[in-house]
C-alpha cells in the first residue's frame, strides 16, 4: 500500500452495516488487519463479573474494529474517496469530491 488514505483522527462515515450512515473520529487504524476503531461505532458489550479491580462489575461498552473498506472520509459529513497528490513538494491527501486537502 502506497500510504494509508485513512488515518488517526479523521472524521469517517459508516458506508455498510448496522451502523451505515453514523459518523465518528478514528481512534485506531490496524493496516496489517485492514481494520480500523471508530469512536461509538459498533460498540460491543460485555457483561463484566465483579472483581477485585473493579468490584461493581457491570455493563462494559468499547467500539470494536471493523473493516476499513466499509468506511470513508467524511467530508461536510458527506463520504468521499481520497487521492494523493503534490503540493510545494509534500505529498498530500486530496478529497476527490470537492478537491480540498485533508490535514496537510
Amino acid at each position: 500500500m502506497a500510504g494509508a488514505k485513512i488515518k488517526k483522527g479523521d472524521n469517517v462515515v459508516v458506508l455498510s452495516g448496522k451502523d451505515k450512515g453514523r459518523t465518528g473520529t478514528v481512534l485506531q487504524v490496524m493496516p496489517k488487519d485492514g481494520k480500523v476503531l471508530v469512536e461509538g461505532v459498533n460498540v460491543a458489550t460485555r457483561h463484566r463479573k465483579p472483581t477485585q479491580a473493579n468490584p461493581q462489575g457491570g455493563i462494559e461498552r468499547n467500539p470494536a474494529p471493523m473493516a476499513i473498506c466499509k468506511v470513508a472520509v467524511a467530508v461536510d459529513g458527506k463520504p468521499t474517496r481520497v487521492r494523493f497528490e503534490e503540493k510545494d513538494g509534500k505529498k498530500v491527501r486530496v478529497a476527490v469530491k470537492t478537491g480540498e486537502t485533508i490535514d496537510g
